[in-house]
């Protein structure tokens, strides 16, 4: 007997989703409604024909359907035959084996177990009596057989061709023909049957690896015009151009696009034209053409061997045979295959943590199939090119201990004593430890600054150009040699490299870019976010500076601008560059293990400096001898190469996923009215200045819009806000940032890294899950709950106190200090008048303990420096929250630095001995040093 039913809403049985389909919502939503579907079929199953509540269920499902309609088609499996299916059993009745198909659809779905089905001779009445439980026609895995279906890895082929259901279902039965028992790879056909249907799975559905182009095909189809509006748009793509296009055009094209989306893919062209008219007309997107159908199995073997390329790790596969091996040490490392801990009797708890296979893989040992970093030949040479194809660099150098490493390198290896370098007030402190080991001359930048949050953003591009118009009044244009920004920073404010290059190289055509992209290394991995990395605005910066269609737009721009002076307003436009005499050189700093995969202080350095062989290689080696370890840790390095693996294989899946789950927590944050009392997430209004915000962005999640314009954001704004960077405001719970980080690890067991006076940071990354997501919601419930049950009860004394505490993290806080300058006697030239520091002697003076003193860090400091001498610093001071130095050796101490240090209240600050407070020079040191005229040079470094 079927039990009666509870009562259901409209809204209950309501199959479709609440929030409007995006480019960045698609895997969610698509699994929502899945879930949703067979929550319905089961509970319609379960409900009596002629209640009430029967038609409202079959209602939502045919909802759930129709949504679903719109995207099953580009992913193999449910697919459509499936939910067609599903719609033939609600139209028939047939609600038990509706529900059946649906539970079990939804299962194989969460837990990727459909990949492992065997369906290689399924006919389509086998695989539907299959999903109900009945068929005998499919297998899950076969255990006799050499490769289990269990252990082979699955991708999907997108076919694009305007081939029939009979022809689809041809094709599928001779691409399974060619499998082997043997293959590592297995993989499902998806087909679209049009251009524009092409291009939007390929986004829709992560798991395509490669794609083949079949003869003609019709450029409109099913696709979602609404959902290609924007991504036409954040490509710079004509619609009109791309349907006008003639056949043998548009398949040139779709592939061209296709790799602008994901340049990891594999594309293959299948032609019944004649193969030399479709060779040979410049850089062609396709990894290999085959000419009809004659080709079919070579065409299979090639999809494997394509995949094979992305899933090889030549360093990792070399260190796990060399473990292998029975081999006896005569070498360093007596951990080696853990000997040391095997025959001990006090550390085997050390053995028992980490197990037998980390020491096995522990080496000295350069040879038997392993490499030398510091001169690679085999397995890592080839690692260092694989990852150079899938993060876009020419070349791609391993940092086996940090990107403040990997800053130092490049730095070294380009910059020389007596070069100026621009960078960011709020740099790394790796930065400027760099500028003084190079003995350059750093000029600091100013950000934008964010004084209700007390943060920074980025430094716009007119403070870079009025910098740069400064030196070249001066006649110091020649001396500038680097420019080294964060993108993204912190706090997720992200430059675009693009534009920021092509109009610096409008005024100095030979300068050099580094780019610190500590945190981002995982841009390169999603459409929206590769068009700010520094590797893709450097080959887009390339191929345009080298086409004609540039060069007759500079030489019409260069008539109209004329040769102004320095001064003249006119630089402060748009700027073109010269295309015959700029030089796109581009270095990019990466840690890869803060977003992707890799063990801590795995980092990367990617190049693409079209003077690197003539004028960089050289130097380059030198730095990176200097600064590398002649015994990396081997595990690092494998780390580094499989995380590339995965990232070329699964990359758009996970850095999506993160995408999506940061949007998640924004709307459950956004939309709970209890959270929003005491918290709020921070959007691109409150951290972007509306004049480097053209869209008009507000948020990336709205209650009423649900979310904001990301692609015109990221093509438009001078800067945008990293969406995966959730910036929480707490002041309003009375918490200061750092209290409340402590309130989540001690209490919760929560981790978070950034903080400021009244913010904390949470770093959505490809580790994050929707638990993860769930459970930190539940937290912050939690505390707001806790907060709101003090508050009820707390006596009017105490509400007081509450509301003193709130003011002072959101109402009183202290500006932001701007970089003051470098005190007359560390300039290079006293009578300069531009602001470049010789931090160098400074920080070297400091070794003289005779030459500084210390004074109080308290309130007596401020009347101090109001008094009529200067005081300047000889130390790096470096308050955690907001963790970059805020003085540096040879730096002038303002009362605005003073201010703003006395009213962070943080408990860490590097660089300040408790009891003892600021180390500055002493005013003796700083008379005799201008009265001595010590020349630069090495002789003034050293101690007196």
């Amino acid at each position: 007997m079927k039990r009666p039913s509870t009562p259901l809403s409209a809204l209950d049985a309501s199959g479709a989703p609440a929030i409007p389909l995006t480019l960045h919502n698609i895997a969610r939503l698509r699994a929502d409604t899945w879930n949703r579907l067979r929550d319905l079929a089961r509970r319609l199953r379960r409900t009596q024909r002629e209640d009430a509540s029967a038609n409202l269920l079959q209602t939502g499902i045919r909802e759930a359907i129709g949504f679903l309609e719109q995207l099953e088609g580009y992913f193999s499996f449910p697919g459509m035959r499936i939910l067609a299916h599903l719609g033939r059993l609600l139209d028939e009745g047939e609600f038990e084996d509706l529900a059946t198909i649906s539970i079990r659809v939804a299962r194989l779905r969460s837990s990727g177990a459909y990949r492992r089905l065997d369906l290689a001779s399924v006919r389509a009445h086998d695989y539907l009596d299959f999903l109900t439980g009945d068929g005998v026609g499919i297998r899950e895995t076969a255990m006799d057989e050499p490769v289990e279906e269990a252990d082979r890895l699955y991708f999907e082929l997108l076919v694009v061709d305007d081939i029939s259901i009979k022809e689809e279902r041809e094709l599928r039965q001779q691409l399974r023909g060619f499998r082997r028992d043997n293959d590592r790879f297995i993989y499902e056909l998806v087909v679209a049957r049009s251009f524009e249907d092409a291009v939007l799975a390929v986004l829709a559905n992560p798991g395509i690896a490669a794609v083949v182009t079949r003869y003609s095909f019709p450029f409109s189809g099913n696709a979602d015009a609404d959902l290609l509006e924007p991504l036409y748009h954040l490509l710079g793509e004509d619609r009109d151009r791309l349907a006008a296009l003639m056949p043998g055009a548009r398949t040139a094209e779709l592939g061209r696009l296709l790799k602008d989306l994901r340049p990891e893919i594999d594309l293959y062209r299948v032609t019944d034209a004649p193969i030399e008219s479709v060779i040979g007309r410049g850089e062609s997107p396709f990894r290999r053409l085959f000419y009809q159908a004659e080709d079919l199995q070579d065409q299979h073997v090639s999809f494997l061997k394509g995949v094979h390329d992305r899933f090889e790790t030549p360093f990792f596969d070399a260190l796990r045979r060399y473990s292998e091996k029975p081999t006896g040490m005569f070498h360093a490392l007596p951990v080696s295959r853990g000997r040391t801990i095997a025959k001990s009797k006090w550390i085997r708890d050390f053995g028992d943590f980490y197990g037998s296979q980390l020491f096995f893989a522990e080496t000295s040992a350069t040879t038997g199939g392993l490499d030398s970093l510091l001169q690679p030949t085999g397995s890592l040479k080839r690692a260092q090119e694989l990852a150079a194809r899938a993060f876009g660099s020419e070349r791609t150098f391993f940092v086996t201990n940090g990107t403040s490493t990997a800053n130092k390198i490049v730095m070294q290896a380009l910059i020389q004593p007596g070069d100026i370098v621009l960078l960011s007030h709020d740099c790394h402190k790796s930065h400027p430890y760099a500028v003084i080991l190079a003995g350059a001359s750093p000029i600091y930048l100013d950000p934008y600054p964010l004084p209700e949050y007390s943060m920074y953003g980025g430094v716009a591009l007119d403070e870079i150009k009025r910098q740069l118009l400064e030196l070249k009044a001066a006649g110091k244009l020649d001396r500038v040699r680097l420019l080294l920004l964060t993108n993204v920073t912190f706090d997720g404010i992200t430059y675009d490299p693009y534009r920021v290059m092509k109009e610096i190289l409008a005024i100095k055509p030979d300068i050099l870019f580094l780019w610190d992209e500590a945190w981002f290394a995982y841009g390169r991995f999603t459409p929206v976010l590769r068009q700010r990395t520094a590797m893709h605005a450097a080959r887009r910066l390339e191929r345009e500076l080298r086409s004609d269609a540039y060069r007759a737009t500079y030489d019409a721009w260069r008539a109209a601008f004329g040769t102004p002076e320095p001064s003249d307003p006119r630089w402060m436009a748009q700027l073109l560059p010269d295309p015959e005499h700029a030089r796109v050189r581009v270095y990019a700093t990466q840690s890869t293990h803060k977003t992707l995969t890799s063990l801590r202080q795995g980092s990367m350095i990617h190049v693409r400096d079209s003077e690197f062989e003539r004028r960089a290689e050289e130097p380059f080696h030198e730095a990176y001898m200097t600064h590398t370890s002649t015994s990396p840790n081997y595990q690092i390095l494998a780390s580094l190469d499989v995380g590339r693996r995965q990232v070329e294989l699964e990359g758009l899946d996970l850095v999506g996923e993160s995408f999506e789950l940061a949007m998640t927590l924004r709307e459950r944050i956004s939309e709970d009215p209890l959270l929003e009392r005491f918290f709020r997430v921070l959007g691109p209004k409150d951290m972007i200045p509306e004049e480097h915000r053209p869209s008009g962005i507000h948020r990336y999640w709205d209650p009423i819009t649900r979310h904001g314009p990301v692609e015109h954001a990221w093509t438009g704004d001078e800067f945008v806000l990293d969406p995966t960077r959730v910036t929480l405001h707490v002041g309003r719970s009375g918490y200061d940032g750092d209290s409340f980080k402590g309130l989540l690890m001690n209490k919760y067991d929560i981790h978070i890294n950034k903080t400021s006076r009244n913010t904390v940071l949470f770093l959505i990354h490809i580790g994050m899950t929707r638990g993860t997501i769930a459970h930190l919601v539940k937290v912050l419930t939690d505390i707001a709950t806790d907060l709101a049950r003090t508050l009820e009860h707390a006596s009017a004394a105490e509400h007081a106190a509450f509301d003193r505490k709130v003011a002072s993290l959101t109402e009183e806080l202290p500006p932001l200090p701007n970089f003051s300058r470098f005190h007359r006697i560390f300039l290079p030239d006293p009578k300069s008048t531009t602001p470049e520091g010789d931090i160098r002697r400074a920080y070297f003076q400091a070794y003289d303990e005779e030459s500084c003193e210390f004074i109080p860090f308290d309130a007596s400091l401020l009347a101090r420096v109001a008094e009529r001498r200067e005081l300047v610093s000889a130390s790096f001071i470096t308050p955690y929250p907001p963790g970059f130095p805020v003085l540096v050796p040879g730096q002038v101490i303002t009362k605005e630095i003073v201010s703003f240090l006395l009213a962070l209240d943080v408990k860490e600050i590097h660089g300040m001995k408790p009891g003892l407070g600021i180390r500055i020079f002493k005013d003796s040191v700083l008379g005799a040093l201008a009265r001595l005229k010590a020349p630069v040079g090495l002789e003034a470094e050293r101690p007196s």
